[in-house]
């Protein structure tokens, strides 16, 4: 029968399907598991001043005030807008080799919820901006740091950072050994969202999740179109502007981001198309975004349907991912990429069980861009004000969501086979993680000095 049937390119060979655990077993060789504890300093690194300085290159001059106020307002929110800086760090610590498509920026707050076709709330990882394929070691890495300077912002005891981190580690191997256990389709389609508190056993989160969910569920198009627009001279609606987040750009600009959506309709399946041919675009307004996003461009577009209903697009601007510097010092060779906002979307899609369908990508004035649905009852967990209990078993849950994301397109036996049955890996990424907040604190300190001195400009509040 073998000889019947040649093997087809796309799927893997007979030859090579073989003991993929026992691989990730030998790593442990080469690289210790304790290893991972290593951090040390890395040539050529720039104070966090100049980290930051660099990665505010071609943003909107005007914004760059608004994204130092927002790193400079605790050790958290800095890690959040350092991702360069973090990815420098990383490419002297200790790699397997083994790769997969990367969030690129996979700290605690870049999880949370979002509404599916149907309106059901989903719970993932939910920012793609620096998604790249490399190490599978970072993003676990980036979260468990991020979890121990969530905990610190929020009066945690050192020892329930420290907790945090390590069950993060903990609820990813874990989940990766059940996902190595399962048959392929099973294991990619396991772990549906009900299941997650169980699974994670994250009991103490479930007063702040139904919280959350119910705050998500009115989070919508319609909800923001009726706080930011108002009705226009022709009888439809624009938006107001509510300085400096929101404002109203002008007709060149406006029409050359409306023009943009018609080459975006064909990066959508094309079962989408009569759906959004239902709509008409009214206004586009310029919104200020997020914390290492402020600066990069990104519309609002408004279109209403023949009753008048609303639906929001977000067309954000797609720069290259932070990462790609970095990756050709560790062995991962960057792919070539035609448009990042194309990147953007593809990772998303490999990383996510359900993604908004209306995702895709287009070019506005010579630049590339990102399209979603804004505002799709989304939902979000602040980590740096959950209780020690609860910042433990957010821990776990984040911790599972990245494992169940990484499995997508790396090989779960592999990474199972490499992260065991102890703790010794949690162990060391735990420490890993303090020593990488207590740097990351440094860093905040000095960007705040600078701030202070007058060397950089800060607006705070926004």
């Amino acid at each position: 029968m073998g000889e019947r049937i040649p093997g087809v390119t796309g799927f893997a060979p007979r030859t090579a399907q073989g003991d993929a655990r026992g691989e990730g077993r030998a790593l442990r060789i080469r690289v210790p598991r304790a290893s991972h504890a290593l951090l040390a300093p890395v040539a050529d690194r720039p104070d966090a001043v100049s980290a930051v300085e660099e990665s505010n290159a071609g943003r909107v001059p005007e914004l760059t005030p608004i994204r130092v106020g927002r790193m400079a307002a605790n050790p958290f929110a800095f890690l959040r807008g350092a991702a360069g800086l973090m990815a420098h760090d990383l490419t002297g610590t200790p790699l397997t080799g083994i790769g997969a498509q990367l969030c690129g920026d996979a700290h605690a707050a870049n999880f949370g919820l979002y509404g599916d076709a149907r309106g059901r709330l989903v719970i993932d990882l939910n920012d793609f901006d620096e998604t790249v394929y490399g190490p599978w070691e970072w993003d676990v890495k980036r979260l468990a740091a991020s979890l121990v300077l969530a905990g610190r912002v929020a009066g945690a005891s050192e020892e329930v950072c420290r907790t945090a981190a390590q069950d993060a580690v903990g609820a990813y191997r874990r989940t990766m050994r059940l996902l190595a256990k399962l048959p392929a389709l099973d294991a990619w389609n396991a772990i549906a969202d009900e299941e997650l508190v169980s699974h994670t056993d994250a009991k103490d989160l479930l007063g702040l999740l139904e919280r959350v969910s119910a705050k998500a569920r009115n989070n919508t198009s319609a909800r923001f179109a009726a706080k930011s627009t108002e009705p226009a001279p022709d009888g439809g609606r624009r938006f107001v502007d509510a300085l400096p987040v929101l404002r109203r750009v002008g007709d060149a600009e406006a029409a050359a981001v409306a023009a943009s959506l018609g080459p975006y309709l064909k990066t959508l399946q094309g079962d989408r198309l009569p759906l959004l041919a239902r709509y008409a675009i009214h206004d586009v307004a310029f919104r200020v975004v997020g914390t290492g996003s402020v600066g990069t461009r990104s519309y609002v577009v408004l279109l209403l349907d023949h009753r008048g209903e609303p639906l929001v697009l977000q067309v954000k601007e797609a720069r290259p991912s932070v990462l790609l510097p970095h990756l050709a010092a560790v062995g991962f060779g960057a792919v070539p990429v035609e448009h990042e906002g194309q990147r953007v979307v593809a990772g998303q899609k490999r990383m996510q069980v359900v993604s908004d369908i209306l995702l895709g990508w287009t070019t506005v004035q010579g630049r590339p861009f990102q399209v979603r649905q804004f505002r799709n009852r989304k939902g979000s967990v602040d980590p740096a004000a959950l209780s020690p209990d609860q910042l433990d078993d957010y821990a776990r849950m984040t911790g599972a969501l990245l494992a169940r994301a990484h499995a997508h397109s790396a090989d779960p036996r592999r990474i199972a086979g490499y992260c065991g049955k102890n703790e010794e890996l949690d162990v060391a990424v735990g420490a890993f993680a303090v020593a990488y907040a207590d740097v990351t604190e440094a860093d905040h300190a000095g960007l705040v000095a600078a701030v202070r001195s007058g060397r950089v400009a800060a607006e705070s509040g926004v």
